[in-house]
């Protein structure tokens, strides 16, 4: 089967690019989604979830900036120059995986004190809620795309353009 670039990113030098650009960026996501719960509902907010939801939330922007600046130095760059995108669902997937970097930025940045700072406790609260929002959206809007043999949406472009070739 034919692969998009997320995917065949995932898939070489096994266990290494998935848990490097998987497994490591999902985990810490999921900590932070999961303690975010946790603190939505009791209103805790200090004590150890939340000292665990800090932690995941700068460390995990930190760690995608890092990917995110080696994926376009050593992928982005590199496959759009030599003209190799595997089609439309090929630059979803690579866009919006990479698209990651806002929202846990954001989450690190807000944590950090970067932005936000004298807000209260509140306000910081509902802006790391979207945060986390936004990056469950777009790493699984990137995890369909990617998944998706990349000439399915190929054929169907070149199946639209054809009947206009023949008038």
């Amino acid at each position: 089967m034919n692969m998009t670039h997320y995917m065949a990113l995932l898939a070489d030098n096994q266990p290494w690019n998935l848990i490097f650009f998987m497994a490591i960026p999902v985990i810490l996501a999921e900590t932070v989604a999961i303690t975010e719960l946790f603190i939505l509902f009791s209103r805790q907010f200090h004590g150890k979830m939340r000292q665990i939801n800090r932690f995941a939330s700068i460390t995990g922007g930190v760690y995608f900036c890092g990917v995110f600046v080696y994926l376009m130095a050593n992928a982005v760059i590199p496959i759009t120059q030599a003209g190799e995108w595997r089609g439309i669902a090929d630059i979803i997937a690579v866009g919006f995986y990479l698209s990651g970097i806002v929202p846990l930025g954001g989450l690190a940045l807000l944590d950090l004190g970067v932005i936000g700072k004298g807000w209260d406790e509140e306000r910081k609260l509902k802006l790391h809620a979207i945060f986390v929002a936004i990056f469950l959206v777009v790493a699984h809007i990137a995890m369909i795309f990617g998944m998706l043999d990349p000439t399915l949406f190929m054929a169907q472009e070149m199946s639209s353009v054809m009947p206009a070739m023949h008038h």
